[in-house]
C-alpha cells in the first residue's frame, strides 16, 4: 500500500492524470489564421470593380448566371477561411433560393466580405444591393475576392497552400486594425 496525499489507503499509479478537480477548466483557443478578425479602418476603401462590371471575368459570370449556388459557395468559403465549405454554403443557398429568400443569406456574406477588406457599403445597403442586383453582387464580391490574391475557384485550403510553398501569390491583404 503505497500513501498518497489524501490520506486514502488505495495506491495511484505514479503516471496517472490528475483528478478532474484538479484540471483547469477548458477554454477553447482560436485556430491562427482561421479566427476572424474586426478590423478597424478609419475610412472606407473603394470595391475593386463596379457592381455591374460582370463581364470582366466571363467565367464567373456565365456560372454564375447558369448556377449562382457554385460562385456563391466558392465566395462563402474563402470569406469564412475555410470554415465554411462551398459545398455546405452552396447547397444552403440553394434551398433558400426555393424559399425565394437567399439574399437574406448572401447579404451577410457580403458585409462580411466589406468588414475584411474595409469596403464601402455601396450602392446601397447590402439587403437591397442582394435584393436588387443579386447575380451581379455575387460576381463582384467574386472578382474583389480575385483582386485580393485569392482565387475562389479552387478553395481555401488550395489558397493557403499556394502561400505556404511559396508561390507567385502572396497572402491576401486584410483592413489593417485592432482585432477582438
Amino acid at each position: 500500500m503505497c500513501p498518497n496525499n489524501s490520506g486514502n489507503p488505495r495506491s495511484t499509479p505514479p503516471n496517472a492524470p490528475p483528478a478532474a478537480a484538479e484540471l483547469p477548466p477548458y477554454s477553447p483557443q482560436p485556430i491562427p489564421n482561421f479566427a476572424p478578425t474586426a478590423p478597424v479602418v478609419s475610412k472606407p476603401s473603394e470595391w475593386s470593380t463596379s457592381l455591374c462590371s460582370c463581364c470582366e471575368d466571363i467565367s464567373s459570370c456565365i456560372t454564375t448566371c447558369c448556377c449562382p449556388c457554385i460562385t456563391f459557395g466558392q465566395n462563402a468559403e474563402i470569406i469564412d477561411r475555410g470554415t465554411t465549405s462551398c459545398v455546405g454554403a452552396g447547397l444552403v443557398y440553394y434551398l433558400l433560393a426555393h424559399a425565394c429568400c437567399s439574399c437574406l443569406y448572401t447579404c451577410t456574406y457580403r458585409k462580411k466580405l466589406r468588414s475584411l477588406f474595409g469596403l464601402k457599403e455601396e450602392p446601397c445597403a447590402d439587403f437591397f444591393v442582394h435584393c436588387c442586383c443579386h447575380f451581379c453582387a455575387i460576381c463582384q464580391e467574386y472578382r474583389e475576392l480575385q483582386s485580393h490574391g485569392f482565387d475562389p475557384s479552387v478553395g481555401w485550403l488550395a489558397n493557403v497552400d499556394r502561400w505556404n510553398r511559396g508561390g507567385a501569390m502572396a497572402p491576401p491583404n486584410f483592413a489593417t486594425g485592432m482585432a477582438r
